[in-house]
């Protein structure tokens, strides 16, 4: 793990992009980091979802695949995959 990319517990579900956001900090720099509820259930082996509008039970989905959606967004930040705003998506 590198530990030079910090993951404060911060959280929110994103109306506009219809996706949970979560930050990351590489040198003092927040880097916003995007996941989409298909991938949360993917990474939580579930075949039911919450809906979009279930914003509580995103949230707590996501808390129980954390580790992994952190793991995701550092490989992404360290090959600088990121969109036109400085943003990491993991899907």
């Amino acid at each position: 793990m590198n530990q030079s990319i910090l993951f404060p517990d911060l959280q929110y579900w994103d109306d506009a992009q219809g996706q949970i956001c979560f930050m990351a900090q590489l040198q003092g720099v927040n880097i916003k980091c995007y996941i989409s509820a298909n991938k949360l259930a993917e990474l939580n082996d579930f075949s039911e979802q919450p809906s979009s509008g279930e914003v509580a039970a995103m949230l707590a989905l996501f808390d129980a695949v954390r580790f992994d959606a952190e793991e995701m967004a550092e490989d992404l930040i360290a090959a600088e995959d990121f969109d036109e705003f400085g943003a990491v998506h993991l899907g």
